[in-house]
């Protein structure tokens, strides 16, 4: 079962809006069965909107389109949809006392006939009653291919996909079951990690597909299959992954869920564990932690940090001894390990994460290459250290350092 997704508007041609939208529906339609063969952005131009749909409905059984759907002029959505359907608009009851509604809990400014007219539908179309908005939503059907029109506001537009469009959708086909694993990686690249697996990529079922998805540091390796025996679809997959492992032991740190990040699985590992956490930076900013507080249930874990940017800091707030920065540098394993030892200790947590490093663009208080960070680990009773060198660009450097401080607190969580 094959979908397409058109958004409309001059706005996500320029740039001035990111299409957000898209990416939801793609997953939601995905999550039961439905293949998305193309994503369409087109302009607010109505001879543009009408060569999509045509070509839309020429390959694909389910359109979804977004936007354009509003109360001003550059709105032209409605009326081609009518005008593709050979169809002419009506004013929906229903729809009109959503719009008074809503005016009379939330808006002081008197109805206009340009907000009125948003009751206007197509009237071969079933509405889909937008409890959020003035604009509902319409389904529409043509050659046994599905057309629905949905407004662009995000907010909008996800109540209508997740309470109508998708139970509409799955009362009318029968989809196959489709199934994504994704494994990820950490430390290795993705030309060298395909070398790596090359043997077994090419053994693969025709059924299976392999997909690489590289970020900076880190690549995931997505298993797709479908099918419409699920439990043969699940053993197929297993299979595979099971022969896949070995092959990748030392960089493979876990399974993705709905793209979990490496941070997420971290937390996941310290909250089962009742494990607690404390970070020092330097070089990093702040990166670190940012990555662990910006999801919600850190409290949970995550016991403070510190951004003992400059020098002096480290000696007055983490207690590091001048004596070991001026013996082995400010930008050294003695003192990451120090700064890892010490703000654990700060913040009584059972792991304590250090960065201290230089980001460029010039030297700072110490004298080592641009690029070269150290990053440590400090436990109850070990603590661990590595030095990399990270390249000549700060805000890359920055990033790689902060993937490579939480690679490394993975694999010695993992570890112990």
């Amino acid at each position: 079962m094959l979908a397409e997704i058109i958004t409309i508007g001059d706005e996500l041609l320029i740039g001035q809006v990111i299409d957000t939208n898209s990416a939801f529906i793609a997953q939601q339609l995905n999550s039961i069965g439905a293949s998305i063969y193309q994503i369409t952005s087109v302009q607010d131009d109505k001879a543009h909107i009408l060569q999509a749909f045509r070509d839309a409905e020429s390959r694909v059984d389910i359109i979804i389109i977004t936007g354009g759907l509003g109360p001003t002029k550059d709105d032209i959505t409605k009326k081609t949809i009518a005008e593709y359907f050979n169809d002419t608009l009506i004013r929906d009851a229903a729809v009109t006392k959503n719009i008074e509604d809503i005016w009379k809990k939330h808006v002081r400014q008197n109805l206009l006939q340009v907000n009125k007219d948003q009751a206007l539908v197509p009237s071969k179309a079933t509405v889909l009653m937008n409890e959020l908005g003035t604009a509902p939503g319409m389904w529409l059907e043509k050659n046994s291919k599905v057309f629905v029109a949905l407004p662009g506001v995000p907010f909008e537009m996800k109540t209508l996909i997740t309470n109508k469009v998708i139970p509409k959708l799955k009362d009318k086909f029968d989809f196959p079951f489709i199934l994504h694993k994704t494994l990820l990686t950490y430390g290795l690249g993705e030309s060298t990690l395909a070398s790596r697996i090359e043997a077994w990529e090419n053994n693969l079922p025709e059924t299976i597909r392999l997909a690489y998805l590289p970020r900076l540091g880190s690549v995931r390796l997505r298993l797709s299959s479908k099918g419409f025996n699920e439990t043969e679809v699940r053993n197929a997959i297993d299979a595979e992954i099971k022969k896949l492992i070995p092959l990748i032991k030392d960089v493979f740190v876990g399974f993705e869920d709905k793209e979990e990040s490496l941070e997420a699985i971290i937390a996941k590992r310290l909250t089962a564990s009742g494990k607690t956490l404390a970070i020092a930076e330097s070089c990093t900013g702040g990166n670190v932690a940012e990555r662990f507080t910006q999801n919600p249930g850190a409290s949970a874990y995550f016991n403070g940090g510190v951004i003992t940017y400059a020098t002096a800091s480290k000696i007055k707030v983490l207690g590091i001894s001048k004596t070991l920065i001026d013996t082995y540098s400010v930008v050294s394993a003695e003192v990451a390990e120090a700064m890892a030892q010490n703000v654990r200790e700060l913040f009584n947590a059972d792991y304590g994460v250090a960065t201290t490093g230089n980001a460029g663009p010039t030297k700072g208080d110490s004298n080592v290459d641009v690029g070269t960070v150290f990053i440590a680990i400090a436990g109850k009773d070990t603590v661990i250290s590595q030095s990399f060198k990270l390249g000549s660009t700060r805000k890359r450097v920055i990033k790689k350092a902060v993937n490579r401080a939480l690679e490394m607190l993975e694999k010695e969580i993992l570890d112990h």
